[in-house]
């Protein structure tokens, strides 16, 4: 019977830490945060974007527009399988034109880059940004497709058969990142 085995690779003090470093990065490569906008991949990336944005406050006393990104009907693996259970669509939230700024799409996990091509594709459905700049708490590497992110809170190398868990206290009760790894006994 498979077992799985878990390590804590982030704790909340050291995701605060990355979060404040990624946003002085943003703030350091824009050179300030005009014509910016932040939009989170559903879920967990909408909370990471409003935890960045209330940091780019702190750092610059500028509100940064932040927005929510539901990529679920533009997923490549939707229409995969034709029994199961119905894909759960969320809404899209993102209260201001994307005409003409700086993107700054935020998600947990980069993992094979097919749901930062959705997200892509569906952020381009709403206008035409000057330009789109990645961020992710997580690269865990095994790309299938050429993304690479802007911004990366920590390199993780893993294995196909290991999944990374990011937990945060807005949906999880607690900040950390986990490696999980099945094993047999």
């Amino acid at each position: 019977m498979p077992d799985t085995k878990s390590a804590v690779v982030m704790d909340a003090d050291r995701i605060a830490r990355t979060l404040t470093r990624i946003a002085h990065e943003i703030v350091e490569r824009n050179k300030g945060v005009e014509d910016l906008a932040l939009v989170g991949v559903r879920t967990r990336g909408v909370f990471i974007a409003r935890r960045l944005a209330r940091i780019l406050k702190e750092i610059t006393g500028d509100e940064v527009p932040t927005g929510a990104l539901d990529i679920t009907l533009y997923r490549d693996d939707l229409m995969r399988h034709a029994v199961g259970p119905q894909p759960v669509i969320r809404r899209t939230e993102i209260p201001f034109s994307i005409d003409n700024k700086k993107i700054l799409l935020v998600d947990d996990v980069l993992y094979t880059g097919r749901t930062t091509r959705a997200a892509l594709d569906a952020l381009i459905d709403f206008g035409r940004p000057k330009g789109i700049q990645l961020i992710v708490l997580v690269d865990r590497g095994h790309r299938e497709l050429p993304i690479k992110a802007d911004y990366v809170g920590k390199n993780l190398p893993t294995n196909p058969e290991e999944s990374v868990q990011v937990r945060l206290q807005e949906t999880d009760g607690n900040d950390e990142v986990v490696l999980q790894q099945e094993a047999t006994v």
